[in-house]
């Protein structure tokens, strides 16, 4: 697993150009770095870090999209509850978290869970075109359901709160990786 993980960064990296000299930038520093305006523990920045990296790999998917919606779910924090019972780094509901088949009070399999809600909101709203990735966002926070309702983001104030936060995340992660 060691091995896979340190194989999966190095694979990450993108090669950028700056001052004059080429420099990596790696997902794993722009992670890192997020997660350090929540954490001072050395240990929980890299854990957190390697799990989003382990999830975004096992869903093939954007490791900086996980990393916002956790970042916007529960500021990094692992016991997170919210007051309608979402549990975790993820905020999975344990509904949701049974259907996937996981255990949303063990860190990873928390992590990896709400990446694979998330990645099944992306496949099932893909054909939306630009409306894509909000109307995901909106299904993970509201549910499926209340998007398709609605014909796209319900006009429910916390929803639509939510998807203006976690996209404009999710594009401040993707401008640091770019520099």
């Amino acid at each position: 697993m060691k091995k896979f993980l340190i194989a999966l960064i190095i694979s990450a990296s993108i090669i950028g150009v700056g001052n004059g000299k080429v420099e990596a930038v790696e997902p794993y520093d722009v992670i890192r770095q997020e997660i350090s305006q929540y954490h001072s523990g050395e240990k929980e920045i890299a854990w957190l870090s390697m799990a989003i990296l382990y999830a975004a790999d096992q869903c093939q998917m954007d490791p900086l999209l996980i990393t916002a919606v956790m970042e916007t779910e529960s500021a990094f924090k692992f016991n997170a509850i919210s007051p309608v019972g979402a549990v975790g780094l993820m905020q999975l509901m344990p509904s949701t978290a049974k259907m996937i088949g996981v255990d949303p009070h063990k860190p990873l399999a928390n992590v990896l869970g709400g990446a694979i809600y998330l990645k099944n909101q992306l496949n099932r709203f893909s054909g939306n075109g630009a409306y894509a990735l909000s109307y995901a966002v909106a299904a993970y926070n509201a549910g499926p359901q209340a998007v398709i309702n609605a014909g796209g983001i319900p006009k429910i104030s916390e929803t639509q709160n939510y998807v203006v936060r976690v996209v404009n995340n999710y594009n401040r992660l993707q401008q640091m990786l770019r520099g």
